[in-house]
């Protein structure tokens, strides 16, 4: 017979698993009676697991919803299927999804027997993305590693790629992973530079090697979100842009939201745009993309990239392109 405590979770598991159980049938899954049923089902509701009983023919036992998401016991297969949904989901399209994914993911994976971590990896082998993703792919099992460092506050040792591909060793505590729309980054203090510094985890490589417990620094900011922004807004990319925009500062920052940028207001509705990508296109398609004019201030290259954009454009629409382009 099943030990009572290890019962008293398979129970929890079976009631999980469908909506009602009759009595009889639980304690035959469980082979126990029912009388065993019914001491283990007081035992969960002392617990406080809102469990349903209706006495008589037809009777049985439903798991009810409570004030509080309960420990969920998972099946196998169940497991493994969640764990590639939360894989897919931390670095997929789903927008305001992905930090979430990889709190949850970091849990599942620090239990997960090695058998089942296997198969997880398995199936991501093997499994093909349709089209192309907006940005650099990061591997989900380094996101855990990164948020489980920054859970436990473990100092961290890794290798990390400068856009020239210059490796080097970094010695960090990190902090926070926080994501654009799209990339992830890593906040953390950078013990070589005794300093703040926002690492892209996409540069970040595989061999991570967690160290000992830090104490932790008080952070830069209080929201940790806009400070990496404002960190990443220029600095790291390869073309870095600054655009005057016709709109309010507000409305612009709802606009870019998710996307690695710094706004200053300034007068008459306008607002004052630095932000950056790897590439011109990249650039051209975020400033365009918000639907206000601007003017293009820096860098050269982008106004004229603008401009071969603008006579592309006005031929592709049957008509000449205006005498002086809309960006300065």
């Amino acid at each position: 017979m099943v030990q009572t405590s290890a019962r008293l979770l398979k129970v929890l598991s079976l009631l999980q698993s469908q909506r009602f159980w009759a009595g009889g049938d639980l304690a035959s899954q469980l082979g126990v009676t029912e009388r065993s049923v019914r001491r283990d089902v007081d035992r969960l509701r002392t617990l406080g697991y809102p469990v349903h009983a209706t006495a008589g023919v037809g009777g049985g036992y439903q798991l009810g919803a409570g004030k509080e998401l309960p420990p969920l016991p998972l099946e196998d297969d169940e497991a493994v299927a969640v764990a590639v949904g939360l894989r897919a989901a931390a670095v997929g399209p789903v927008t305001g999804l992905e930090e979430a994914a990889v709190r949850a993911l970091s849990k599942l994976e620090q239990v997960l027997p090695k058998r089942l971590r296997r198969r997880v990896n398995a199936l991501q082998a093997v499994s093909v993305r349709l089209g192309d993703a907006a940005g650099p792919t990061v591997d989900a099992g380094t996101l855990a590693v990164l948020a489980n460092t920054c859970r436990d506050e473990l100092q961290l040792r890794f290798d990390y790629g400068n856009r020239e591909g210059e490796a080097s060793e970094r010695h960090v505590e990190p902090y926070r992973l926080v994501h654009t729309r799209f990339r992830w980054y890593l906040l953390a203090y950078d013990l070589g530079k005794e300093d703040w510094r926002t690492f892209r985890v996409d540069r970040i490589g595989p061999n991570l090697r967690p160290g000992r417990a830090f104490k932790p620094r008080p952070l830069p900011a209080g929201d940790v979100a806009a400070y990496v922004s404002q960190r990443v807004s220029t600095d790291v990319y390869r073309f870095r842009a600054r655009a005057t925009v016709h709109a309010p500062a507000q409305t612009v920052s709802a606009k870019l939201s998710g996307i690695a940028f710094r706004v200053e207001e300034q007068e008459s509705g306008r607002c004052l745009v630095h932000t950056g990508a790897e590439t011109l296109e990249a650039v051209a398609w975020l400033l365009g993309s918000m639907g206000f004019d601007f003017e293009v201030h820096e860098p050269p290259e982008l106004i004229d990239h603008l401009r071969r954009m603008s006579e592309r454009l006005g031929r592709a629409a049957g008509r000449a392109p205006p005498a002086q382009a809309s960006s300065r």
